[in-house]
């Protein structure tokens, strides 16, 4: 049986990464080291079978996409939950210098 069959038409074949299709890397960070924390990441490296330079690369993106997604979040507990809801579900009347702002807004932008 030629073409497609049921057993190979779901296999895609990408050309795999190589120095000339992968990212350009050309920026650098360095970073003093104790001798211990040299070692720790060595060995943490070849557990996972990588560099130690990309093991530092890899750790350090992990890390800097959860601090920076921790603090895009709002965290409000009790009180300032219930009044942030509140203001939500039943927003205020705007006053005279709130609509006189949405006049200059709509004046920008048209």
């Amino acid at each position: 049986m030629c073409g497609k069959t049921p057993y190979n038409s779901f296999l895609r074949f990408e050309p795999m990464a190589t120095p000339q299709t992968a990212l350009k890397r050309d920026e650098r960070l360095d970073a003093r080291l104790t001798r211990e924390e040299k070692e720790l990441i060595e060995a943490a490296a070849n557990l996972r079978g990588t560099s130690s330079s990309d093991f530092v690369r890899m750790a350090l993106k992990e890390a800097a996409l959860k601090t920076i997604r921790e603090n895009e979040s709002l965290t409000l507990a009790g009180k300032s939950r219930k009044i942030f809801v509140e203001a939500l579900l039943n927003p205020p009347k705007p006053n005279e210098k709130a609509k006189a702002a949405a006049r200059r807004f709509r004046q920008e932008i048209s």
